[in-house]
């Protein structure tokens, strides 16, 4: 078994009261959504998603460090022809409970399948909200810098008066920019848009990240051996990408066949750490 990973099967209400407190650095996860996956995990009505949740956010609270994150995958429900307002109740009641809603995060999903309904057309994107204990708290954001582009070239050749200053918005906002600041840099910090293409591979389940997706945050909230939490495991791609990355992961999962697959899985990463015994180090 990976020395790395730790897996409990049963419900994440019960099953976190094993961890300790301010013991995680970073928790993401992707729970059912609203009357979603009602063949596996029983499906939960959106006008009781917050009451179903709450417990378990503050269970999560409990265990975040100070320093960590909380990185939570939902989207709304549409019913009766309008979006339910359940992801909104959530974040209020969150707030209630002492958690900072520090940013939202959006994953385009670059393959999204066409389609419409009667008053609308198909999303092509998720919500990821970020929560935090303290409004300090650990962000690699040079992990995750991303080239400066090829606009660039051209629009920095001929730099105006203007453009070696500060310019102001015009509407008052109090909002500028120096574009002088972007000559010689190869290297920029990312906006809060994720344009990553859904997992195409199987992974016998109806929901999966792209490996991608919890890579990113993996980089940007964390370092080696620090603590990743998936409290919703499902396949388990938070946890098998964390520890390949070098982190120590915890998966919870209340489906039993999934919980196998993910520990199946899980084994044969231990050849992988001793292969890498340096990157895989015990903390």
């Amino acid at each position: 078994m990976n020395s790395l990973i730790q897996l409990f099967q049963g419900d994440c209400k019960t099953e976190l009261k094993n961890l300790e407190d301010n013991s995680v650095d970073l928790i993401i996860t992707s729970p059912p959504y609203a009357d979603s996956r009602k063949n596996t995990y029983g499906g939960i009505h959106p006008d009781h998603y917050v009451e179903w949740f709450v417990p378990i956010s503050l269970e999560l609270l409990r265990v975040l460090k100070p320093t960590g994150t909380f990185i939570l995958n939902i989207k709304e429900k549409v019913m009766n022809g309008e979006r339910h307002t359940y992801v909104i109740e959530l974040i209020l009641a969150m707030r209630k409970q002492g958690w900072f809603w520090t940013e939202e995060f959006i994953w385009h999903k670059k393959n999204s399948h066409p389609g419409k309904w009667p008053n609308r057309f198909r999303d092509g994107w998720e919500r990821l909200l970020q929560f935090n204990k303290e409004k300090k708290f650990h962000m690699y954001q040079e992990s995750v810098m991303v080239p400066v582009g090829n606009w660039a070239k051209g629009r920095l050749r001929n730099l105006s008066e203007t453009d070696k200053k500060r310019d102001n918005s015009k509407v008052g906002s109090g909002f500028g920019k120096n574009i002088s600041n972007w000559v010689g840099r190869e290297m920029v910090y990312p906006d809060n848009v994720l344009h990553l293409a859904t997992e195409c591979n199987n992974k016998n389940h109806s929901a999966t990240f792209p490996n991608a997706l919890p890579e990113w945050f993996i980089n940007l909230f964390t370092k080696e051996n620090d603590v990743v939490l998936d409290p919703f495991m499902g396949s388990g791609t938070a946890i098998i990408v964390a520890n390949r990355m070098g982190r120590r992961a915890i998966g919870i999962e209340i489906h039993a066949e999934y919980f196998k697959t993910v520990e199946e899985k899980t084994k044969s990463l231990q050849i992988n750490m001793f292969e890498d015994p340096i990157k895989y180090a015990k903390a």
